[in-house]
């Protein structure tokens, strides 16, 4: 299997059979942005044409050339790298040297600050150094799904060179639901903490499951009765960093000893899932963690003090560890930064990851959540994905259990025999069957559905342009 037929083999978890050169054998040593046609921006190296230096430059194409030997073609880029860099969030490396991430130094003072400063002074600070975001191309904003348009597209590339309308893959979602969702709360403060059991009550009235980060050193107790209440309830538990103080990867020593006390909690916690204070993250050292699931990387992080953005709307792995990336916008920074109280750019996101068959992920706080203001605007959310639940149109569970899905899902395989495609695997009872048909320059999903009795579900399909 090339290096092609393995990373659309990982995504659809299709069959091996797609053969046609990936990679091309030489590729140049400068890195930039270049365009896929003329609507999937990526960022890597090309064996032919020149990368762009930013992404407000003019792109070169690189499908515009493929180079072609009978049904089988070469790629000018490595498939693989191009979407590592996008989901490592290699392109954003360059942030560091312009300001658009807040210097080592900058944030030390922030923080050891931060206790004595009047929440107005905070927003008006947060909003100095976000000034300019809408201005921001790429990644693109409310939400990216680059990673996904790349896969359709290479997708289409190889039915096209084989001749091939359609091929069987395993549908991302258990039970054929089109897309999936979760609720997570980080819990920053003791006004926070102790807001928890309301905000249950709250979520319980929807039926609405999540999970609650919590901090385990420095900002409040964390009491065993606390912790037990939460999980007696039916909700999860994670770590959320390890004091919240921003500095958990400032420097790769002590990160290693932040992690060794963070795994400890977790352990101690009972804990598989983690994020980081402020969503600051290198994934790069993720390898030191020794969690299941993190939900530190965001879809589009403009509005975040750490530029960049994995532009994918699909759970995935780094290393051993799941990346469950959070694909809409905080609550604070809809409350706080935009001064926006409806749901109507959550509803925006909310379709554009529907469109994707995505996971739609969620973190809001109880600590700014306790106003009536808010706590209405989260009521009005949850009303909806409930209304979009009943509709089946989203999986609403856990993070835990999508873990535990994806992780059976990437173990899963098909498999033809007497005239069938069957799926083989832990968990294939829940898993379903679908096909990616070429219709003209269309990429179309269809799931076969085998729904419980009594259980009525609506037929799947989307349309994506191969072009």
């Amino acid at each position: 299997m090339n290096l092609t037929d393995h990373i659309l083999g990982d995504y659809y978890r299709c069959p091996a059979y797609l053969k046609w050169h990936a990679s091309p054998t030489e590729l140049g040593e400068e890195r930039g942005y270049f365009r896929l046609n003329q609507d999937v921006v990526c960022y890597g190296r090309l064996s032919s044409g020149r990368p762009a230096m930013t992404p407000m430059e003019d792109l070169h194409d690189a499908l515009e050339v493929l180079g072609t030997n009978g049904a089988a073609f070469r790629l000018p880029f490595n498939a693989g790298e191009i979407i590592d860099n996008l989901r490592r969030e290699r392109y954003a490396t360059g942030f560091h040297g312009n300001g658009q991430i807040l210097t080592e130094a900058l944030r030390r003072a922030y923080y050891f600050a931060r206790p004595l400063m009047p929440v107005a002074v905070r927003k008006s600070l947060q909003k100095m150094h976000l000034h300019g975001w809408d201005k921001i191309r790429f990644p693109s904003w409310p939400v990216d799904a680059t990673v996904e348009r790349i896969h359709q597209k290479l997708l289409a590339l190889s039915l096209k060179a084989q001749g091939l309308k359609e091929i069987p893959f395993i549908w991302f979602w258990p039970d054929g639901f089109p897309s999936c969702a979760i609720m997570t709360h980080d819990v920053e403060t003791s006004s926070g903490r102790d807001f928890c059991s309301r905000l249950m009550d709250v979520n319980e009235s929807f039926g609405i499951p999540s999970a609650f980060q919590i901090v385990p050193e420095k900002r409040y107790s964390v009491p065993q009765s606390f912790r037990d209440n939460i999980r007696e309830r039916g909700f999860e538990i994670n770590i959320h960093d390890l004091n919240h103080d921003g500095h958990l990867f400032a420097d790769r020593a002590q990160f290693l000893r932040r992690a060794d006390r963070i795994n400890g909690y977790a352990r101690d916690y009972g804990a598989q899932g983690f994020r980081s204070a402020v969503l600051y993250r290198n994934t790069d050292w993720y390898d030191a963690f020794e969690f299941s699931y993190d939900m530190s990387v965001p879809n589009v992080a403009h509005l975040d003090p750490q530029r960049g953005g994995c532009c994918t709307v699909m759970p995935y792995f780094i290393g051993r560890v799941l990346e469950l990336p959070l694909t809409t916008t905080q609550d604070y920074t809809l409350f706080h930064i935009l001064n926006d109280y409806s749901i109507e750019l959550w509803k925006r996101q909310i379709g554009l990851i529907l469109e994707q068959h995505g996971l739609v992920s969620f973190v809001t706080h109880p600590d700014y959540l306790i106003p009536k203001r808010a706590l209405a605007t989260y009521l009005a959310l949850l009303e909806y994905l409930s209304q979009l639940r009943s509709e089946g149109k989203i999986w609403m569970t856990l993070p835990g259990e999508v873990d535990a899905w994806w992780r059976q899902r990437s173990r899963m395989r098909l498999k033809y025999s007497e005239g069938k495609w069957r799926i083989e695997g832990e968990g294939n009872q829940r898993a379903r069957l679908a096909y990616a048909r070429l219709e003209g320059e269309a990429l179309v999903y269809r799931v076969t559905l085998e729904p419980a009795a009594g259980e009525h579900r609506t037929d799947c399909t989307r349309r994506f342009s191969s072009r």
